[in-house]
C-alpha cells in the first residue's frame, strides 16, 4: 500500500500549490510563499485541495473556524476516524513546505489508499487547520484552537490584520464564499491524529536519519510589551530628566537577557518586532511596543521565567509606564505511545533511519493532544531553514515521509 505512494504526483501539487501566492525568484528552489490564511489566494488553493479529493471519492466540509476536512469513508462508520493533516497559510516569507507538506501528505496518503483499494475499518480525514502561522492575524493556530476547545472562538473576532481587517470579518466573508461546502460543528473526537511536517531544524539531516519520530512539543508564551513615555526634542532637552521609551526598553530587554540565561541553550527568548513612536531621528521616543516569544521544553521552566517578565522589566526602566499583556500560551505536550509506536514501526517497516525527535516549533498537533492521542512525522529539511523562501526538503525525502505517514494511517484506522 505505500508502494502506491506517488513521489512525482506528490511533488508535482506541491509546486502547484507553491504557485499559489509565489514569491519571485532568481532560482526555483529559492522562491517562496507568501499565502496568507483567509485571503482569496488561501482559499484558491483549498479548491484546488477540494478538487483533488473529490477526484477520488472523498466528502467535504467545514467548521465554523473555517478547518476544512477531506474524509475516505471507513467501513465501520460508526467507529471514530483518524485524523491527518496540518495548514495552508504560510509566513509573509515563507517557503514550500512549512504546512502545506503535511497537507498534501495526507492527501497522497489518501491517494494512496485509494489507489491500492484499502478498505480502513475507520475513515481517515485529512484537516487543512486555519490559520496556524499568524502571519496575518496573531497569535497563530486559532483554527486548532477553537476546534479543540482550548480558546473560545469569541476570542479571536476583534484581532485586526496589518490592513485593520479583523479576524471575525474575515472569517465570516471565507464561510461566505465557501458557503457551498457542507458544515460541520466545530469539535469531534478522532480516534488518534498524525501531523507530518518539515522539521524545521538541522537535526534529522546533520545526523543522516530519514525520520523524525517527534516526541512531542516545547511549550510557547508570548507576550506583548508597551513601555509609555514622553516625546521630547533630541537636542534640547536634557538627558536625566528624560521619559525615553527606547532607552528603556533596552535596559527592559538587557535584564530579560538575563533573566532568561541558560547555561544548557534549551530556553528560547526573542524580541523580534519593535514598533516605536513617533519614530523620527531627532525625537525622544514616547511609546515603545515589542513582543516577547518564550519557549521552553518544561513546563515549570516555561511558568517560572514567563511569570517573571513583568516584574523583571519594572524593575528595569527608568522612567516609562509599562504594560505587559500575554497573548498565547500553549504548554508542553508529550505525544501518545499509541502513535509514536506506529510512526516508528511505519519508518522501520521502510526501512528508514528514524529516531526520537522534540519538536522547538508549535504545531496544531499541540492542541490535539488533549482529545486524542497524537503524534508526528518529520521529514528533513536543508540546513534547517524555515520561515524563509530557502526552505526545501527534497521529492524523495518528502516521499519517504508519505510512505510512513500512510503506514501510519492504515494501522491506527484498523
Amino acid at each position: 500500500m505505500s508502494g502506491s505512494v506517488s513521489e512525482a504526483r506528490q511533488w508535482a501539487r506541491l509546486m502547484e500549490l507553491a504557485e499559489i501566492g509565489a514569491i519571485p525568484g532568481d532560482r526555483l528552489e529559492d522562491r517562496g510563499v507568501n499565502r496568507p490564511c483567509l485571503s482569496a489566494l488561501d482559499r484558491h488553493a483549498r479548491r484546488k485541495l477540494i478538487g483533488w479529493a473529490e477526484a477520488i471519492g472523498c466528502t467535504v466540509s467545514v467548521d465554523d473556524a473555517a478547518n476544512l476536512f477531506l474524509r475516505r469513508e471507513g467501513s465501520a462508520a460508526s467507529l471514530a476516524p483518524v485524523l491527518t493533516g496540518s495548514h495552508m497559510d504560510s509566513q509573509p516569507q515563507g517557503g514550500r513546505f512549512d504546512g502545506i507538506w503535511g497537507v498534501v501528505a495526507g492527501l497522497e496518503a489518501l491517494n494512496a489508499l485509494h489507489d491500492a483499494g484499502v478498505a480502513t475499518r475507520r475513515a481517515v480525514e485529512l484537516v487543512a487547520w486555519t490559520n496556524e502561522e499568524g502571519g496575518r492575524f496573531r497569535p497563530g493556530c486559532t483554527g486548532s484552537m477553537s476546534w479543540s476547545g482550548h480558546t473560545h472562538p469569541d476570542r479571536f473576532r476583534d484581532i485586526l490584520d496589518p490592513d485593520g481587517i479583523s479576524y471575525g470579518g474575515a472569517l465570516e466573508q471565507q464561510l461566505g464564499l465557501e458557503a457551498d461546502i457542507a458544515r460541520r460543528p466545530l469539535g469531534g473526537r478522532p480516534h488518534a491524529y498524525v501531523e507530518a511536517h518539515i522539521e524545521q531544524g538541522p537535526i534529522l539531516e546533520a545526523e543522516g536519519f530519514d525520520i523524525g519520530v517527534v516526541s512531542g512539543i516545547q511549550g510557547s508564551r508570548w507576550f506583548t510589551v508597551t513601555l509609555t513615555g514622553e516625546t521630547a526634542h533630541a537636542g534640547t532637552a536634557p538627558l536625566r530628566g528624560r521619559r525615553d521609551a527606547v532607552q528603556d526598553m533596552v535596559r527592559a530587554v538587557g535584564a530579560l537577557n538575563v533573566l532568561t540565561a541558560d547555561a544548557t541553550d534549551t530556553l528560547r527568548f526573542t524580541v523580534a518586532r519593535i514598533e516605536v513612536s513617533p519614530n523620527t531621528s531627532n525625537s525622544v521616543a514616547n511609546l515603545v511596543r515589542f513582543t516577547i516569544d518564550l519557549r521552553h521544553p518544561d513546563e515549570a521552566v516555561l511558568r517560572a521565567r514567563g511569570d517573571a517578565i513583568e516584574a523583571t522589566i519594572r524593575g528595569a526602566v527608568a522612567g516609562c509606564d509599562v504594560a505587559v499583556a500575554e497573548n498565547f500560551h500553549a504548554m508542553p505536550v508529550v505525544f501518545d505511545p499509541l502513535v509514536t509506536a506506529a510512526v516508528a514501526a511505519a519508518a522501520a517497516a521502510e526501512g528508514l533511519r528514524h529516531r526520537p525527535i522534540p519538536s522547538g516549533a508549535f504545531h496544531d498537533a499541540q492542541f490535539v493532544v488533549p482529545i486524542c492521542p497524537t503524534g508526528m512525522v518529520f521529514v528533513p529539511s536543508r540546513r534547517g531553514i524555515s520561515h524563509n523562501p530557502a526552505e526545501y526538503s527534497s521529492p524523495a525525502q518528502l516521499a519517504a515521509g508519505a510512505r510512513v505517514l500512510v503506514r501510519t494511517l492504515e494501522r491506527l484506522a484498523e
